[in-house]
């Protein structure tokens, strides 16, 4: 580490700090700010002054105060302990510190992200007098009964591997040693240290062409998202964003989920520091929080924190990609983070862009964005991960030209546009499915080991929205004209388009069956609706009344097919049988 030098305090600007005599400094470089060795980070130099971040409240700090560099860049720990942890923005424990310090974080808290008493019991994968290099999986350690943990080479080691022996370690006592071709010792232990602002490294992007599943049907059919995408989810208040992300992070097909709250409230971060222990993974039955970490920097913490949180959460993410998991980031929100930009922005008085952000806003929305991907990791074995990102984004009235969605639009490849009147109408997921798009779909018939299956599923997801176009077509003419003017087969499309609404792409969040759907039972949902419709356009033919085929009871069986166990679809099939035979007791009209 660079030696520790110090500067003298001479401006203080809510969250940032200028400082001269910073002689040495570099960006981004971690200083301590004052007598209570408040945190910061500096963003901007001219000769020996430096304007400084600080994560932590600045009240009571004046001029003339020292200002200390540490030397190094903000990172983050990465070891065993991440997985079940709840970190804030800069990835202090805040369950240690409740411990510690009670309900309210004091200024200046230096304690370590990772805990340095825990033992865990280590297990080498690979032999003494190897030859390593960086990303090489040497050991493993089984960090929850859901991850097991890898531990690999640090980046810039290699050489022969000495002295790596089985047992219980801390996560700083040596395991073993790298011997270089100079004959340099490398200690390894189970503990790294990565800059966040810094991607982790990897050997090959791939192409992200498999569907990541979420149990949720507007996503999963009419716009995925593939593993190692990226997704926005944009809407005004009270549409439903975090109840979208929540979602998405308890029952997405991924091995580890990171969920950032960046800026939001209070109350919702409590809801998933609440609801997640409690919960069961679908795919496995065990605590939800065994593949979790969490990030809490709600609104009310330092603004200036809640712009490394992002990048805390993401390298965290990076790590686990690179043992080959696949990941889903979840970033609530993107908009909050933006903000914190524009104010640590305007306290820099830097020159500013549209609606006061930073000129490189865009620029950093996407450098976030492009950290996600499918990739070959680096080392060896041979292993792919992948990280799917999904941001929410809040803009101001849930104007969709707001600087921000425009930014992230043009970056992320599925936009979930929610809708404030398909909220106040209370169909949720609020996502509107004639503005929303997946540039994903291509891949949605690889997600059935059918594949003659997984086309007709395509097929019928083109057909469902061919039919809710049409509606939106027909809506206004019956507005004007009433339903009864239009033709039969009109209102035949009506009743399916609806139907496709209530019965598929409106999900309950709070249902404990319908919270969750898999994707076989989406495709005999929509079979089924579509099923109905086909064999009311042939009744309608054969001269069948609309009025008798909409007061079928099986209609009523069709809305309930939703609620039925999610393990026994056979029954949404025996519900196609009851529609053909109640359409043929129908009796045709005589002309």
């Amino acid at each position: 580490m660079a030696e520790t030098k110090t500067g003298k305090i001479i401006k203080v600007a809510g969250p940032v700090v200028v400082a001269e005599g910073m002689v040495g400094a570099r960006m981004y470089d971690v200083v301590r700010v004052g007598a209570e060795n408040l945190i910061g980070e500096i963003v901007e130099l001219h000769g020996d002054r430096a304007s400084i971040q600080v994560y932590e409240d600045t009240s009571g700090i004046g001029p003339g105060e020292e200002v200390r560099n540490t030397g190094a860049p903000l990172s983050v720990e990465l070891g065993p302990g991440l997985i079940s942890s709840i970190y804030d923005g800069i990835q202090r424990p805040l369950e240690t510190l409740v411990e510690q310090q009670g309900s309210f974080i004091q200024r200046g808290s230096d304690i370590p992200g990772l805990k340095r008493e825990t033992r865990w019991a280590f297990e080498p994968t690979m032999d003494n007098g190897a030859e390593v290099k960086a990303g090489d999986v040497i050991g493993q350690v089984q960090e929850s009964s859901l991850v097991l943990h890898k531990i690999m080479i640090p980046a810039g080691v290699s050489g022969k591997l000495d002295g790596l022996r089985e047992g219980e370690f801390t996560i700083d006592e040596v395991i073993g040693t790298v011997v270089g071709a100079d004959g340099q010792k490398t200690e390894l232990k189970m503990l790294q240290k990565w800059p966040v602002r810094r991607p982790r490294l990897n050997q090959q992007r791939l192409n992200p062409n498999s569907v990541l599943i979420t149990g949720q049907r507007v996503v999963d059919a009419f716009f995925p998202i593939a593993r190692g995408g990226t997704a926005c989810v944009p809407g005004p208040f009270g549409t439903g964003k975090t109840v979208v992300q929540h979602q998405l992070a308890k029952w997405i097909d991924a091995d580890v989920v990171v969920y950032i709250g960046c800026g939001e409230r209070g109350n919702e971060m409590t809801d998933v520091l609440m609801e997640f222990p409690e919960l069961k993974d679908p795919h496995s039955g065990e605590p939800l929080m065994r593949r979790v970490v969490l990030i809490a920097n709600t609104s009310d913490m330092p603004v200036a924190a809640r712009e490394a949180s992002v990048y805390t959460g993401i390298t965290i993410a990076e790590y686990y990609r690179d043992m080959g998991y696949s990941v889903a980031l979840m970033a609530d929100s993107t908009s909050r983070w933006a903000e914190a930009m524009r104010e640590i922005s305007t306290r820099l008085e830097e020159m500013p862009a549209e609606e006061g952000y930073p000129a490189y806003l865009g620029a950093r929305i996407a450098s976030f964005y492009e950290r996600a991907g499918r990739v070959v990791c680096t080392g060896s074995p041979k292993r792919e991960g992948a990280l799917s990102i999904i941001g929410a984004v809040s803009p101001p009235g849930g104007d969709l030209s707001d600087s921000v969605v425009q930014a992230t639009l043009h970056v992320v490849k599925v936009f979930w546009s929610l809708q404030s009147r398909l909220a106040q109408q209370r169909h949720f997921p609020a996502i509107d499915w004639l503005t929303s798009y997946s540039f994903y779909k291509q891949y949605l018939p690889d997600t059935f080991e059918d594949k003659a299956k997984g086309r007709e599923f395509a097929r019928m997801v083109q057909e469902a929205m061919g039919i809710l176009e049409q509606e939106s077509q027909l809506a206004e003419i019956v507005r004007l004209v009433g339903a009864e003017a239009i033709s039969a087969k009109d209102r035949m499309t009506l009743e399916t388009a609806r139907s496709i609404r209530e019965d598929f792409l409106h999900q309950n969040a709070f249902h404990e069956v319908d919270t969750f759907s898999p994707v076989d039972k989406q495709y005999e949902m929509l079979r089924l609706i579509l099923h109905f419709h086909q064999q009311g356009l042939a009744a309608i033919e054969n001269g069948i009344e609309t009025s008798d085929l909409f007061k079928l009871s099986v209609r009523e069986e069709i809305a309930r097919a939703k609620y039925l166990p999610n393990d026994d679809v056979g029954k949404i099939t025996a519900i196609q049988d009851k529609v053909n035979e109640q359409i043929k007791g129908l009796s045709p009209v005589a002309a």
